[in-house]
């Protein structure tokens, strides 16, 4: 018989929605929105409707797999974790435990995910990743500026008079902030985008300011210059409550309006009325997170939060610099969990040059690599050495739910439980403040699949530390949530109630103290001197762009942008989507006039790091020379775009430069 029972997406995305799913006679056969949720109210995108497909698939991995001659062949979960914890003895004895790197990142959002940092801890202390793929610059430049990345509770929009959505295509990516974006149009607040793509958030804009991909910092920087010259800016607020400012001065007298205008491509009046904007308080700025995609990511980021500030929007309702909102991730007891202190040894590679750095690792070589979490094969930049990199690698093994390239690659598959098979919370630390629960909804999971804390405890076990993983469900879930309960939030009210309001600040910075060494909002950082580099804003470009590489610019005229697919969260939906799936090349319309393209035709991708091939889409009305490539689909369907991006690191050594990419094209 079916019912319908209260749960939770785990998917790693701004809206964290709450589901309503019906499970009959012990499978899952529907995922809708659960109206109930305080934020998504019953809304779900298609990625979220699609847990069920991607539950029920054919073409789920059902047993462990070891690779023997080239070819996978099944064996039993008794000889795969005695292997493998026999290589990690091995390992440990003879060359340390840092020889083993653990590649992580974050395809589920799920608390218990992170006991694989537990393992390792336990294990010695491995070699791990810093940095992100996904939003690390920009991260690291709120924490120089504010002390902590913070954004605005989902309803303060409703006291906003201007609102700017600056590289963030919500509809695409945060459908439930779009439909409040479409309310509060209603009652009056103004709507800008700035964008090089015209999407569909900027269709329902009241103004739309097309900007050449990397320049946004550079437009941040034009706006406060027109802000003093018009004397627009808070005074009070730059007085009392900011340092560094006489630094910024000096920066924005040292460049014309009409040298910014020229670099942004956006017109000086356009640059102008935006002072004027900002100015008109309360104005909201909505960052996305492609903007920090570049070489100058981390700038970016902090030139926009210097616009914000000067302008006095910081600390008000209806005004912030909204990119993150970390500390939602930061209300629950991490440590506990992994302990940290348990690493006797301890090594980091950047999640940008782990292929670089698998490659030339010596004291010791990285001798094996585990993979949770993640598809480093499609995801990181620069593709071709990554192959290179995991192949080189004696031992690979990836936690998987399908035979993605990386579990391709690998030498040891294990089959895991989707959200829909295991209990945990899920929360993100993008928009809204809300914690969800998803109990365990298939109690008979298909062939021989485990979950993850299953596999680690079975390991631990194997490997003398057991005790360690010798906890319930519960009681893992309960250590997590355990710096809430005297803020009256327990696993017991998050079961009953499904969803539970975290106890975070709702509009951050009001009392004008801020988290950072000076106790106020720093133009120029000394958290960013104290490690290391220059605290000042600086007037940076992307490394690949006419401005600071005008012969590579000859060689690769065209920008290319690889943001979020509609459908499939990063990578792990194209294999569900059912029929063929095709590379698409979306380029501006310029670029289809200077090259005789039309829709449809096939193409070439190129540059020095390597091609793709794909089929031409008009965009209406992109930036001129600028291509998106939708990231995340997989080799067997003409990717990965990666393939052309670089694994430099963005400004502040934490973000990738994904964005920061010029490529050729032609017709084949």
């Amino acid at each position: 018989m079916a019912k319908v029972v209260k749960a939770a997406c785990p998917l790693n995305c701004w809206d964290s929605c709450g589901f309503h799913v019906t499970v009959d006679n012990g499978r899952v056969t529907k995922v809708e929105g659960d109206p109930d949720h305080p934020i998504t109210k019953g809304k779900i995108c298609g990625r979220g409707r699609m847990l069920e497909t991607r539950t029920n698939s054919p073409d789920r991995l059902l047993y462990p797999l070891k690779k023997v001659n080239g070819q996978f062949q099944q064996i039993s979960w008794e000889q795969v974790l005695d292997e493998i914890a026999a290589k990690f003895m091995d390992i440990k004895e003879k060359y340390g435990t840092t020889a083993v790197l653990h590649s992580h990142d974050y395809a589920n959002n799920g608390i218990l995910k992170n006991l694989d940092q537990r393992f390792f801890n336990c294990y010695g202390g491995v070699t791990e990743l810093y940095g992100s793929l996904c939003w690390g610059a920009g991260i690291e430049a709120q924490k120089w500026d504010f002390g902590n990345a913070l954004s605005h509770e989902p309803n303060d929009i409703y006291n906003s008079k201007n609102i700017i959505i600056w590289g963030r295509n919500a509809a695409r990516t945060n459908m439930h902030f779009y439909e409040k974006l479409l309310e509060v149009k209603k009652h009056g607040a103004k709507l800008i985008v700035i964008d090089p793509l015209f999407n569909a958030t900027a269709k329902i804009a009241d103004e739309y300011i097309t900007i050449k991909p990397g320049m946004d910092g550079i437009l941040a920087a034009g706006i406060i210059k027109e802000m003093l010259r018009l004397k627009l800016e808070d005074k009070a607020f730059i007085e009392k409550s900011t340092q560094g400012f006489a630094d910024l001065e000096k920066l924005i007298n040292s460049f014309s309006l009409e040298k910014i205008s020229e670099m942004t491509e956006v017109p000086a009046k356009v640059i102008t009325n935006l002072a004027y904007v900002y100015a008109d308080k309360p104005t909201a700025t909505f960052m996305g997170l492609g903007l920090q995609r570049y070489q100058n990511g981390g700038n970016t980021i902090r030139l926009i939060d210097a616009l914000v500030a000067v302008s006095g929007n910081i600390g008000i309702p209806g005004g912030g610099a909204n990119y993150a909102n970390i500390q939602v991730g930061q209300s629950f007891a991490f440590e506990e969990l992994t302990l940290p202190n348990r690493r006797k040894n301890h090594r980091l590679f950047s999640i940008m040059k782990q292929a670089e750095d698998v490659l030339t690792a010596k004291n010791p070589e990285i001798k094996m690599i585990v993979v949770t979490c993640g598809n480093p094969l499609t995801q990181v930049p620069d593709s071709t050495m990554v192959e290179k990199a995991f192949s080189s690698v004696e031992t690979v093994v990836v936690i998987e739910q399908f035979m993605t390239d990386t579990a391709n690659l690998a030498d040891y598959v294990l089959p895991t439980t989707t959200a829909f098979e295991e209990e945990d919370f899920y929360y993100s630390s993008m928009y809204h403040h809300y914690v969800n629960y998803g109990p365990k909804l298939v109690q008979e999971t298909p062939g021989e699949v485990q979950s993850d804390l299953w596999i680690w405890t079975k390991l631990a076990q194997r490997l003398g530390f057991g005790e360690d993983f010798n906890f319930t469900r519960d009681e893992w879930l309960n250590m997590t949530l355990k710096p809430l309960k005297d803020k009256g939030l327990s696993l017991e009210k998050l079961k009953e109630k499904s969803t539970l309001e975290l106890p975070v600040t709702k509009i951050p910075w009001q009392e004008r103290k801020f988290a950072t060494l000076s106790g106020k909002f720093e133009f120029t950082s000394q958290l960013g001197q104290q490690k290391g580099f220059p605290g000042e804003l600086t007037f940076a470009l992307p490394d690949e762009s006419k401005w600071s590489n005008p012969e590579l610019a000859a060689k690769y005229p065209y920008s290319l942008l690889t943001i979020h697919p509609m459908r499939s969260n990063h990578s792990q939906n194209y294999h569900l989507l059912g029929g063929k799936v095709k590379l698409k090349v979306e380029i501006a319309p310029n670029i289809a006039d200077n090259l005789g393209l039309q829709n449809g035709d096939q193409v070439r991708v190129w540059n020095d790091r390597g091609e793709v091939k794909g089929f031409i889409s008009i965009l209406s009305a992109a930036h001129p020379n600028t291509i998106n490539i939708n990231e995340g689909i997989w080799r067997r369907f003409g990717g990965p775009v990666n393939n052309l991006t670089s694994s430099r690191e963005s400004d502040n050594g934490l973000g990738s430069t994904v964005y920061d990419c010029l490529v050729n094209l032609e017709k084949i």
